[in-house]
């Protein structure tokens, strides 16, 4: 397994980072033992939770995800670079979210509390609050790494032009700056090569993209014609939201064309997808993940996988009319 450094930091970070959104809701405990494990062994030794997972629940499970993980990281926290995030609602008072002061402060005990451990290595807002000032949230996230709970700091699902203005505030006032960022990115959603990858490149920040199988669609498994009948597309409160992104005729279309390309290589689908996303200079790590650990061998098999240069033109060429936007939300 290859690592990349994070951002402008000295951290270095395995270029697989195991997604865990699907630990306790549509993967049982056991499972996800399991799926850590096989991750493990292959050598990725990046981990990204949140405290809202598991995705697809409610608030009766929120919280269960950094659990499971935590009681799996006894005896290896040592080994492993730990990333979890806040915003998401976590309880029915109105300040039981977002990046408040009041909110990160007190989510941020929570999560080391579930994980087991005294600190994460990456902190992350998990998606923008433009309720909140951006100077409170950085003085409180400034506050978490002064007192050693977090290394470092980052965001997800940041438009360009806000996480600009956040580091930009970040340097007038002296406090600790974000050095990654966690984007949508994938052959079928490709609209942050216009302005947040080079701002990312400019800025020496580093790029953990999850969604690398669009949801699972880049696998190939999934037909037009078939109502989906497991994954992220039937994931709870979750699936209408990977529907609307990705369950398109021109989205089959495209992975069909894909498929056609592949014709003279042995690997998967899956496996040739994620290459793709790491074959991008901008890109730190990609985010995997499974319900399954079975499922796991043909994106580990990305991380060793040379793409030809000739094959990747004509999937960027293929592909183009995502990174127009023309296609998808």
């Amino acid at each position: 397994m290859d690592y990349r450094r994070l951002g402008s930091t000295g951290l270095k970070v395995s270029r697989l980072c195991l997604g865990t959104m699907t630990f306790g809701v549509q993967t049982d405990e056991t499972e996800s033992i399991r799926i850590m494990d096989r991750a493990f062994e292959a050598g990725i030794t990046f981990i990204d939770t949140a405290d809202v997972y598991p995705l697809g629940g409610d608030l009766s499970t929120v919280g269960r995800t950094e659990e499971i993980v935590g009681r799996w990281l006894k005896g290896k926290r040592g080994d492993i670079v730990l990333a979890t995030k806040a915003v998401g609602k976590m309880g029915a008072r109105p300040w039981q979210q977002g990046a408040s002061r009041r909110h990160l402060l007190s989510a941020i005990d929570a999560s080391l509390h579930r994980l087991g451990t005294d600190y994460v290595d990456l902190y992350q807002l998990h998606s923008d609050d433009a309720e909140t000032p951006l100077d409170e949230t950085l003085e409180a996230l400034d506050a978490i790494v002064r007192a050693g709970k977090a290394r470092h700091i980052g965001v997800s699902n940041f438009l360009a032009y806000r996480l600009a203005r956040a580091l930009g505030r970040a340097d007038v006032k002296g406090v600790a700056r974000f050095v990654s960022v966690q984007p949508r990115y994938n052959l079928l959603f490709r609209q942050i090569e216009r302005e947040l990858l080079p701002l990312a490149a400019e800025e020496q920040i580093g790029v953990i993209p999850y969604n690398p199988l669009a949801g699972g669609l880049l696998t190939g498994k999934h037909r037009v014609d078939a109502r989906p009948s497991d994954g992220r597309f039937m994931l709870g409160s979750a699936a209408k939201t990977y529907q609307d992104r990705y369950w398109h005729e021109g989205g089959f279309e495209t992975v069909e064309a894909l498929r056609g390309l592949l014709l003279e290589t042995s690997a998967s689908l899956a496996t040739v997808a994620i290459a793709w996303v790491l074959a991008n200079p901008a890109i730190t790590a990609a985010i995997i993940g499974a319900s399954r650990a079975a499922q796991l061998d043909d994106s580990i098999a990305a991380a060793s996988f040379a793409l030809d240069a000739q094959l990747k033109s004509k999937m960027d060429e293929l592909t183009l009319r995502y990174r127009q936007g023309d296609a998808l939300r």
